[in-house]
């Protein structure tokens, strides 16, 4: 048996090394769409373009202003000076939001009144609109405190704060959101590496009548699927290899746990993404279809149900449920685990048990499926 299973494997990595194209696709394609996906999917909002309505004129206004344009977060595009000119800028784009003064701000500061500041924010993208209204509500509440200490300090009297946070944030300080989204990159990026690789390969097989000489073999059809997906199981960890490297290189994604598990649960991972494949590939019979099936069955569910993006406790229970038909969902918390948290195996063996399960069931799936189209 292994030596059947050895003769298939050959088969497959000479076939390989004679398909220059498909080496170039299968470890170029991933670092491209890793970089281009990393840096063109980000949560974080900079250079806000930002107007100012300031009927105050105050140093007060101004210092407030040159607070908020000192960081990278926002970029003043200029003041306005009539109050109807406010809704044209934001209509015509020119300012993602404008900061409105009253007159007597300066005046109420020191009176002991409240400072009525208005903020007009463009609310189309809904998350943006979020972000840009908690950095301006951080910004006017740092500069209250200030204020406030200020006045205090006039009269002789100390700032008291009766409750005082101190947040921490682990595993991501600095809250990247590349730290975030590139596990999920990286997750994405191997399946549909695995699932389109394995599922041309064989349905090539099929187009050029080479698959007849493999069904008449003494080759079971569980010898000759292990066979083929040696293979791609070897070429897709040099891959992910390459993907971390990349990874590390460009957005400073380190791993902080251990890559024993890391390497055991990524090839749990390849084995189950490869057994989609074989299905793929016994359900069509041209390499157009096979690569169209293959991008649709591994692509929208690792995107959209694993959590990369949408937070999966969020979605409607029934939903939630729907989600367990992807591995990458199982792999998805293993990764973050590994990668961001640095944390054992305590924290995310059920998943590895899901890997398993997962793994085991396709290749009984596909093994049968391909009993029966190799009988047919």
């Amino acid at each position: 048996m292994l030596n059947r299973i050895k003769a298939v494997a050959k088969k497959e990595i000479r076939q390989l090394k004679r398909d220059k194209r498909m080496l170039y696709v299968l470890f170029i394609f991933p670092v491209i769409l890793l970089v281009i996906f990393g840096y063109a999917i980000n949560f974080d909002v900079h250079h806000i373009k930002m107007a100012v309505y300031d009927q105050d004129k105050s140093p007060d206004s101004r210092k407030f202003i040159n607070a908020l344009t000192s960081s990278e977060y926002f970029d003043l595009v200029g003041y306005i000076n009539n109050q109807s000119d406010i809704r044209d800028i934001l209509d015509t784009k020119k300012a993602q939001c404008v900061v409105v003064f009253p007159h007597n701000m300066s005046q109420l500061l020191y009176s002991n009144q409240n400072a009525p500041v208005q903020i007009l924010i463009d609310g189309v993208d809904a998350n943006t609109a979020s972000i840009i209204n908690s950095y301006l509500t951080l910004a006017v509440a740092s500069y209250s405190q200030q204020v406030q200490s200020k006045v205090l300090a006039l009269r002789g009297r100390n700032a008291y704060i009766p409750i005082e946070v101190h947040p921490t944030f682990w595993f991501n300080p600095e809250l990247v959101s590349s730290f975030f989204l590139v596990p999920g990159l990286i997750v994405m990026i191997l399946i549909i590496t695995a699932v389109v690789s394995i599922s041309l390969s064989i349905v090539r097989e099929k187009e050029r009548g080479t698959i007849e000489q493999l069904n008449v073999s003494p080759l079971t059809s569980l010898e000759m699927l292990i066979g083929k997906t040696i293979p791609y199981v070897i070429i897709s960890l040099i891959i992910a290899a390459f993907i971390l490297v990349a990874g590390y290189v460009l957005f400073g994604i380190v791993i902080k746990g251990s890559i024993i598990l890391l390497f055991f649960s990524m090839l749990l991972f390849l084995f189950a993404s490869l057994n989609i494949g074989i299905i793929v590939s016994s359900i069509a019979d041209t390499q157009q279809v096979a690569f169209q099936m293959a991008t649709l069955i591994s692509m929208l569910p690792s995107m959209l149900l694993s959590g990369f993006v949408f937070p999966i406790e969020s979605m409607p229970r029934a939903i939630q449920i729907i989600t367990n038909i992807t591995p990458a969902k199982f792999f998805m918390i293993i990764l973050r685990d590994i990668l961001l948290k640095g944390v054992g195996i305590d924290a995310f063996w059920p998943q590895l048990v899901y890997l398993i399960i997962f793994s085991l069931v396709l290749l009984l799936l596909s093994a049968i499926i391909n009993k029966r189209s190799r009988t047919a």
